[in-house]
């Protein structure tokens, strides 16, 4: 897909909300407490605050955006939750089917029901599919993704908790890492990422390290991304050995 006339500020799109945790990923989940705030505040899409909903209202937004988007769906819950019906993840994939101006990112951690319903989705070039990996224990899902018919497939390597010792890349284009964030954050080390780095460079697989997660976890105090006024800022600094890594699906070396 032609990317010249995407707009790169990234949206997101709810069409669902709610969860439940799954593996260790997902112990200091943002969006379970972001519901818990927007319920307090009154906002009726939360209402039931992180108990799964979906919302048929909103399959209609990405029709109103004028300009090409890149959009993260879901950023609140799972498409591939259990509870999700199979008929309404068809009906998200029908939007993204008829708005191919869009490039829309999905990300799960239930890639076993990806997997079991990918034969029945129309997977067109505009959606990027993902699978979330926090450590060794999780790597199962990069297979689970890797048979799907999804047209572009990536792995969300965050929060990054725990070294990858094996990493599967074939049938995979692009790769996210990132540390965990937030008071509670587990910290994550050089190493992992030096691994998981060198794994995409010799596969020739897009990297993207999105952050450190806090300054303490840095191995570069230094790092003038920590500084918020710094325009490639990400929380505790984004650079390893000096330079920034946001590779894109085929922008790789």
């Amino acid at each position: 897909m032609a990317q010249s006339n995407i707009e790169w500020t990234e949206l997101t799109w709810n069409p669902v909300t709610g969860c439940t945790k799954i593996s260790p990923g997902c112990k200091h989940c943002y969006a379970e407490t972001m519901s818990k705030r927007l319920k307090a505040m009154g906002v009726e899409k939360y209402k039931d605050g992180f108990n799964i909903r979906t919302h048929g209202d909103s399959l209609n937004i990405p029709f109103g955006w004028k300009k090409s988007k890149v959009v993260f769906v879901n950023s609140m819950s799972d498409l591939f939750h259990p509870d999700v019906p199979v008929e309404f993840i068809k009906s998200v994939f029908a939007v993204m089917n008829k708005t191919p101006q869009h490039i829309y990112q999905v990300l799960t951690k239930r890639s076993e029901r990806l997997l079991e319903l990918s034969k029945d989705l129309n997977w067109t070039e505009n959606i990027w599919m993902g699978v979330s990996v926090e450590s060794e224990d999780y790597i199962f899902r990069i297979g689970e993704l890797a048979k799907t018919d999804a047209k572009t497939k990536f792995l969300s390597i965050e929060p990054l908790i725990a070294p990858i010792k094996t990493l599967d890349l074939k049938r995979i284009d692009w790769v996210i890492v990132g540390g965990e964030s937030g008071h509670k954050a587990r910290p994550i080390k050089k190493e992992w990422i030096d691994f998981v780095k060198a794994e995409c460079n010799k596969k020739k697989v897009a990297f993207f390290f999105k952050q450190w997660g806090k300054p303490k976890f840095n191995n570069n105090p230094s790092d003038p991304t920590i500084g918020t006024e710094h325009p490639q800022h990400a929380k505790g600094g984004c650079q390893l050995d000096g330079k920034v890594y946001r590779e894109m699906p085929g922008t790789a070396a």
